[in-house]
């Protein structure tokens, strides 16, 4: 394993290079503004005169329309959704690349599965937070950072790696630390803990607890609270402490019904379904149903979402979060 930190890393690399920051979402204003705060040149690249485009604006960015961003480049950041950025990439960044350039992601989906191929004669990078946009803003104005990863996938000028870290620096991740990987491990790794964990298996889980306490003849309420709730809570322990840390702060009672029933709920069943999840990611299966979703312009995906607003589990908590003041009137 290899992390660096601040003091492992010069940004000289970076002196006379323009960078351009693709995409005004979460991580593309978050990472943008830092870098631009830690004294880099930084153009934000978006669609002319839309919502990010005068987003910038007020923020004091450089904004200019992608096509211009990509030529007047030396770094092209590209912080666009996966699902557009092959097409965007192709029509107006692509036609703009010089020789030496960098590309820089991330995430390396769309390099990983082949979906943009830049020319052999500039540098293919990644430098990416573990963490939010909104968190990598909010550290790096509290004068700390957020943990990130690199990766070079395509070194054409020699120094693409210092590159890298040189923005990751500006970026503030370099405080926390920053942990070297390749496109592929960060890509497939990303995609099976969204997957299996984080995204998909929690709210299931959630969500199942939740519907066998309601059905044992529980109030909804207190299902919420007990299987929904709470999970921030023991998260939070987990996070700041570890597995061990987390037993210690929870009852006695709490530790020994956890231990004892965990693999009830977490089967070799299960576990051999998230192997499945992790082959699929690895043969090209989810990138194949991923591109077909979006051929539909996302229909499947619209409606598992409408259908997940309507779950029980949604609906309780939403007016439980309102009387409790954790969640504001839209």
């Amino acid at each position: 394993m290899k992390m660096y930190y601040d003091a492992d890393v010069e940004t000289d690399s970076l002196d006379g290079k323009t960078i351009a920051v693709i995409g005004y979402g979460s991580q593309g204003r978050a990472q943008s503004r830092n870098i631009a705060d830690s004294g880099a040149d930084v153009i934000v690249g978006v669609r002319e005169n839309g919502k990010s485009w005068d987003l910038a604006k007020e923020d004091g960015m450089n904004v200019m329309s992608i096509e211009d961003a990509a030529k007047a480049a030396d770094i092209i950041h590209i912080l666009l959704p996966d699902e557009i950025q092959e097409e965007v990439y192709r029509e107006q960044i692509a036609p703009y690349v010089e020789s030496g350039n960098t590309i820089s992601f991330s995430h390396g989906y769309n390099i990983h599965f082949g979906l943009i191929k830049p020319n052999e004669d500039v540098n293919i990078v990644m430098f990416a937070p573990k963490g939010p946009g909104s968190m990598v803003r909010k550290t790096y104005e509290e004068g700390f950072g957020i943990p990130g990863l690199v990766a070079v996938e395509q070194d054409a000028t020699g120094d693409a790696l210092q590159l890298a870290l040189g923005m990751a620096k500006n970026a503030g991740f370099t405080k926390a630390g920053v942990l070297e990987t390749t496109f592929k491990e960060e890509t497939e790794t990303d995609l099976f803990g969204e997957q299996a964990v984080l995204c998909g298996g929690i709210t299931e889980l959630i969500n199942s607890g939740f519907q066998t306490l309601v059905e044992a003849g529980y109030q909804p309420e207190i299902a919420y609270f007990e299987t929904c709730h709470e999970v921030k809570l023991i998260v939070d322990l987990i996070y700041e402490k570890g597995f061990a840390g987390m037993w210690n702060d929870v009852s006695n009672t709490a530790e020994y019904g956890g231990l004892t029933r965990r693999d009830r709920i977490i089967t070799q069943e299960a576990k051999d379904g998230m192997k499945q999840v992790l082959k699929e990611i690895q043969d090209g299966t989810f990138k194949k149903q991923w591109a077909e979703e979006n051929a539909t312009d996302g229909a499947n995906l619209k409606e598992m979402r409408d259908a997940e607003n309507q779950e029980t589990i949604e609906i309780v908590g939403e007016r439980l979060r309102k009387s409790c003041g954790l969640q504001k009137d839209d």
